[in-house]
């Protein structure tokens, strides 16, 4: 078995190169480099070993195919960057399968996420209306997010339909404030015709733990609604303001 020994010379004089290489990609194709130092080396390293295994800087993030170089051209093998990345992961997803060449779209996209997930999540100040925009957009939400969203929604920096979807009782028993509506999943297909006329606008659906909601999610998007988020753990998660009655 072929290894590559790290810490010799002969490998950190490739890696350097490819870091090289990188640059150059990179500059070619208007790529930067993912936020996650930690992606971006452990794919240079992975090219810098391919590189000194097989001659060329196969994609670390696939098995390398065939025992000959022959054998390794007939199968395909992806060389990076490779065509799939360059013709559907990065203009589709804004990323290549392994991480390391971006758009900038996509890493101004994961700036602020990351923004928006500390502010949620240490309470150190309320939601811009550009991140509650952004934050609604998400198709599944934590405790924290959802009473982030709930306090914007007060201040009128977005709008959206709070659906409970647990049993009459439950509801009784306590639910969160703000909530606009309470269709059982017992009675789901008739309780949503009421909701009809929302296709189009933002629906958050919770209940107890997030199976139920989750479920109801998707039932609602085969019926045509376009924009519906879950609560992903439910009323586990929720530490914001309750009612009961």
């Amino acid at each position: 078995m072929q290894t590559v020994d790290m810490n010799s010379p002969e490998f950190q004089a490739e890696l350097e190169k490819t870091w090289t290489f990188i640059k150059k990609v990179n500059k070619t194709f208007n790529w930067v480099q993912n936020p996650n130092e930690d992606v971006n080396e452990g794919v240079a390293m992975g090219l810098a070993r391919n590189r000194l295994m097989y001659g060329k800087r196969f994609c670390p993030c696939f098995m390398v195919e065939g025992e000959t170089k022959e054998e390794r051209k007939q199968a395909n093998n992806r060389i990076c960057p490779c065509k799939p990345a360059i013709e559907k992961e990065i203009p589709e997803d804004g990323l290549c399968h392994c991480g390391i060449f971006c758009t900038p779209e996509y890493v101004a996209e994961q700036t602020k996420a990351e923004v928006i997930e500390e502010v949620t999540h240490t309470h150190s100040r309320g939601l811009t209306k550009d991140e509650a925009i952004q934050l609604l957009s998400k198709e599944q939400l934590d405790g924290d997010e959802l009473e982030a969203l709930i306090e914007a929604r007060t201040l009128k920096m977005v709008d959206f339909t709070l659906l409970d979807v647990r049993e009459q009782m439950e509801y009784k028993q306590a639910h969160i404030v703000g909530t606009d509506h309470l269709v059982p999943t017992s009675n789901f297909y008739a309780g949503i015709e009421e909701l009809n006329d929302k296709k189009e606008e933002q629906i958050i659906v919770y209940c107890l733990s997030g199976s139920r909601s989750f479920q109801v999610q998707h039932a609602m998007g085969s019926l045509g609604f376009k924009k519906v988020s879950n609560l992903t753990h439910g009323l586990y998660s929720f530490r914001g303001e309750m009612e009961r009655g």
